[in-house]
């Protein structure tokens, strides 16, 4: 029998999304063998992270620096903004090197049944961004959910009356399938195929 807190560490690991009690136990067990390198280094990266985490007052990303490493990289197309649901699909979407311009993150995406409306997302600010100025193409990158695309729909309404283009991935992306799971070639060919929105 392990101890309480070696069970409360599989535990709190066991939480993790892919990670069951058995993987969570394995991974402790593997931790534990390697507690002068791994175990340690562990620790340290988390409460480096736990210190230093913030998010991004412009785009919304999750980083050390506010603004993050994405909206401070002048080699990227300050032009085009590619909104997302959620920052897991800002990752996804920026670990295929596709995207070269900057990204906004809504924090969700609209569902009646969860009872999430446009207020409770960061479409006022990416609007204001637009707003703003210097931007030419805003890409709606949104799941390809019904509440997905709903969201998309609503977002292209509200952009309509600035002088954009505004385009979306290309619908060969699984219904029902999210960006953070989907391989890069999958990715790049819904980024090469996007197409203006109505």
């Amino acid at each position: 029998m392990a101890s309480q807190e070696i069970e409360a560490l599989s535990g709190a690991l066991a939480r993790l999304p892919g990670l069951g009690p058995r993987s969570a136990r394995r991974a402790v067990l593997w931790l534990i063998k390697r507690r002068e390198t791994a175990l340690d280094q562990l620790v340290d990266a988390l409460a480096v992270v736990r210190e230093r985490l913030v998010e991004c007052d412009t785009c919304g990303n999750v980083d050390t620096a506010n603004p993050c490493g994405i909206c401070t990289d002048t080699r990227r197309d300050a032009r085009a903004i590619c909104v997302v649901e959620e920052v897991a699909d800002l990752w996804a979407l920026d670990r295929a090197r596709l995207f070269t311009g900057k990204y906004h993150v809504l924090g969700g995406r609209l569902s009646a049944l969860e009872g999430v409306r446009p207020e409770d997302l960061t479409i006022g600010s990416l609007l204001d961004r637009v707003a703003k100025g210097g931007i030419d193409e805003v890409v709606l990158a949104m799941n390809a959910t019904l509440e997905g695309q709903t969201t998309a729909h609503y977002i292209a309404e509200r952009l309509e009356t600035f002088p954009i283009r505004v385009t979306q991935l290309a619908h060969g992306l699984p219904v029902g399938g999210e960006l953070d799971y989907l391989d890069e070639g999958t990715l790049a060919q819904a980024l090469r195929a996007r197409r203006p929105v109505g």
